[in-house]
């Protein structure tokens, strides 16, 4: 029976490490991983193209697919390639997530039972969105959940718009079919182009046909150079990295002083026709040219390039979270039944989970430059909170052995990374940071030490809230095991009001260099001194005798409700210098949490009558003799 238990975890983790290692095969002639790792430039940083398919899916669809009215399945670069190379096909994708149509006054629109439409769809109704949107309340905070929904579908048919038109003109399936004579007809008009028009301004005659045909070009170039969101062409060299690359339609207008027509520029004219016109040979010659480009040019970002395509495809933290709910399914069965067996597995199984998150932990540093450095963001510090959770977790399941720490780590790694989940739908979660965070000192120490600080308040109130769940409702809960969930709480609690104080004061001494004081009573920093004040009174409570268990935990679990707030609940206020942006969207999660908290809590506080375990029962009869014993002496 032993060895069927093993056999079955063992295949159960292969099938879901596999189905991260298994990139996404398609049957078609082209090259589609060489161009997915083609690099541009978005948001401040080198990023290949797979990383914009799937950032912009993100934002439009909420998911990294795209399924097709006819029910084949996309992957991001697949829909990339159509929606730049074949937008006629691509407009008729469902891609654009509407939550409520019925709610958006627009007759025609909904359709039963469906979230996922097309620009298609949508196009009939652009005049009355565009109308509807500016009448939406300019100030974020002030708009209806019917306003946001607005928001979101008129910025996303915007970015739509824009991604369209990153690597070719505007224009429809005959301007396509047709760039390089249009590149060449443009180098060739500029010279006879520009003296037309010096003739103009000189009030000679001048060839009025061959002006307009000039003014037209240089009118629809300055339109691509405000529209094209993605920046494709990297600058001449000598390479400078700190250089911003170019749009199309700025490279266009650029060769109007004279500079030649850069090679990327007509890289992608080629790669745009051979992809319509179906010429799959024509397509991956030009893909690996362009490769070869790169290379010559970027040879330290390429393979930073390349990494962070198979980091997208493998996934290491949707894995893991994987990985984190069979370790608590695998624990509460060995509380059941084959308690050593299971205890085991689950041992080496969040271990294995631990080893991923800490390789998409280290993936991302790498990715970023930013060694050492955990924490960036909002998305990563939930990552970081998990991790940190993992770990110590991992080692109170290594000394107590009992599956409560592998319990605990599966559940908090697991219910962080789908925070993170639900955050990284905002787009890159490794964009550029504001230039007061841009310090990858004060990043490693004050940021890094004050989330691990979250991750083990929050692994102490988890674990109280195992002492009161199976206390209350468990009768084989014993004194052993209330006493060694204690000590567990104890030693995390302390652990946790430690890194919390230091990383308070570091994050004290980098404000002072930063703007100029120590302490400004912001809410960030006021969030983070009530971490500090919530550890030192659970140990104060419990150094002078103030509190025994039930007390001790309820405060336990108060520490996630303070921590939940300085770390979340801070940011939505909106205001104060550690404000950077972060959502606001998150009230209602929190409130839901915070009251899930207080019901745990009001459970702790529970008379001893009402504990179904036996260590309750044995707290209740004692109380019973103290009470019968001062009525005697009464």
């Amino acid at each position: 029976m032993k060895k069927l238990i093993y056999i079955i975890i063992f295949g159960i983790v292969a099938s879901v490490i596999f189905s991260g290692l298994r990139s996404f095969k398609s049957e078609s002639e082209f090259d589609l991983e060489s161009f997915a790792e083609l690099p541009v430039q978005v948001g401040g940083r080198i990023k290949p193209l797979d990383s914009v398919a799937r950032n912009t899916l993100l934002l439009l669809s909420g998911r990294q697919k795209v399924v097709t009215a006819e029910g084949q399945q996309l992957s991001p670069i697949e829909w990339f390639m159509d929606l730049t190379m074949r937008p006629e096909l691509a407009d008729t994708y469902p891609i654009f997530k509407i939550e409520f149509p019925d709610d958006l006054g627009l007759a025609g629109l909904a359709k039963e039972g469906e979230r996922y439409y097309s620009f298609n769809d949508l196009l009939p109704f652009s005049e009355e969105l565009r109308k509807l949107h500016s009448e939406v309340n300019p100030e974020p905070k002030k708009r209806s959940p019917y306003d946001n929904q607005i928001v979101d579908i008129n910025n996303g048919l915007m970015r739509y718009h824009r991604i369209m038109h990153s690597l070719h003109p505007i224009g429809g399936a005959d301007r396509l079919d047709k760039l390089d004579e249009e590149y060449q007809s443009y180098t060739l008009m500029i010279q006879p182009g520009m003296a037309e028009l010096r003739k103009q301004q000189a009030g000679q005659d001048y060839d009025a046909e061959r002006l307009n045909s000039f003014i037209a070009f240089a009118d629809d170039y300055l339109k691509l150079s405000q529209t094209a969101l993605l920046r494709v062409v990297p600058p001449p060299a000598p390479i400078d990295p700190l250089e911003d690359w170019k749009n199309i339609g700025l490279e266009l207008l650029d060769v109007m002083k004279g500079d030649p027509l850069s090679p990327y520029v007509t890289s992608y004219a080629s790669l745009t026709m051979s992809f319509r016109s179906g010429d799959a040979e024509a397509f991956n010659q030009e893909v690996s040219e362009l490769r070869q480009r790169f290379i010559a040019d970027f040879p330290d970002s390429i393979g930073r390039v390349h990494f962070e395509r198979i980091f997208n495809g493998f996934q290491p933290f949707y894995i893991a979270m994987q990985l984190y709910v069979l370790v608590f399914l695998i624990v509460c069965l060995s509380w059941l039944r084959w308690p050593h067996e299971l205890s085991r597995a689950a041992f080496w199984v969040i271990l294995l989970a631990f080893g991923i998150h800490t390789f998409g932990l280290l993936s991302r540093m790498y990715i970023q430059e930013r060694y050492g450095v955990f924490v960036t963001n909002l998305y990563s510090s939930a990552v970081f909170v998990g991790w940190g959770a993992a770990l110590l977790g991992t080692l109170i399941e290594k000394f107590y052995k009992n599956g409560i720490g592998a319990a605990m780590a599966s559940l908090v790694g697991f219910c962080t990374l789908i925070v993170a989940h639900h955050l990284s739908m905002s787009g890159d979660t490794m964009e550029m940071m504001r230039a007061v965070l841009d310090s990858n000192f004060w990043l490693a120490t004050h940021v890094t030490v004050i989330t691990f600080g979250y991750s083990a308040m929050f692994l102490a109130g988890a674990l109280a809230i195992i002492f009161v769940t199976f206390g209350v409702f468990s009768r084989t809960f014993s004194k052993e095991t209330a006493r060694s969930l204690s000590a567990m709480v104890y030693g995390i609690t302390c652990f946790a009001t430690l890194f919390s104080l230091v990383g308070t004061i570091l994050g004290g001494i980098w404000a002072d260099q930063s703007w100029g004081r120590f302490w400004g009573w912001d809410p960030k920093e006021n969030g983070a001194l009530m971490i500090v004040v919530m550890g030192a009174i659970y140990l104060h409570a419990r150094w002078g005798g103030i509190c025994r268990e039930r007390g001790l935990m309820s405060l336990a679990i108060c520490g996630n409700i303070i921590t939940a707030w300085s770390w979340f609940g801070t940011n939505l206020l909106g205001v104060g210098l550690h404000s950077y942006g972060f959502t606001d969207s998150g009230f209602y999660w929190l409130l839901a949490f915070w009251s899930s908290q207080c019901i745990f809590i009001a459970t702790a506080l529970l008379p001893w009558r009402y504990w179904r375990s036996g260590f309750g029962q044995a707290n209740y009869r004692r109380e019973r003799k103290r009470i019968l014993l001062a009525a005697e002496e009464a």
